[in-house]
């Protein structure tokens, strides 16, 4: 069965750096566009970014843009988020998305299947 698998999360400070990983299985990874959403808690889901299936165009939400970059290892079925310049307000569960043919959508309904999600919190 499909799987998406998140790992990377963790307690960090503002300012810091870190990079989450999702690895993909029991689907043909390139056929898939691959989104990060985020929730915090007592809020909705959010969209963060996104990359197409062959990796050329990326998406990213107005408060992430300049600081976050997407991107996907066709070899390792894995995409990556590295997150740079961390806030306070980055505080959330991360979760990975996969969207069948689909070209990068903003919206959590496009997507097919997710993660479990992982945590990220930021220290002030």
């Amino acid at each position: 069965q499909v799987q998406l698998v998140e790992s990377g999360g963790g307690l960090v400070q503002a300012g810091d750096s870190l990079t989450l990983s999702c690895t993909a299985s029991g689907l043909t990874f390139r056929n898939f566009a691959m989104g990060w959403f985020r929730q915090a808690p007592g809020k909705e889901r959010k969209f963060v970014t996104s990359i197409s299936r062959a990796g050329y165009s990326a998406y990213y939400a107005d408060s992430v843009r300049g600081r976050f970059t997407i991107s996907r290892d066709k070899a390792k079925n894995t995409v990556y988020l590295r997150m740079n310049s961390l806030k306070s307000e980055d505080t959330a569960v991360y979760y990975c998305a996969a969207d069948l043919w689909g070209r990068g959508a903003d919206s959590a309904s496009e997507y097919d299947y997710w993660g479990q999600g992982t945590q990220v919190t930021v220290s002030a």
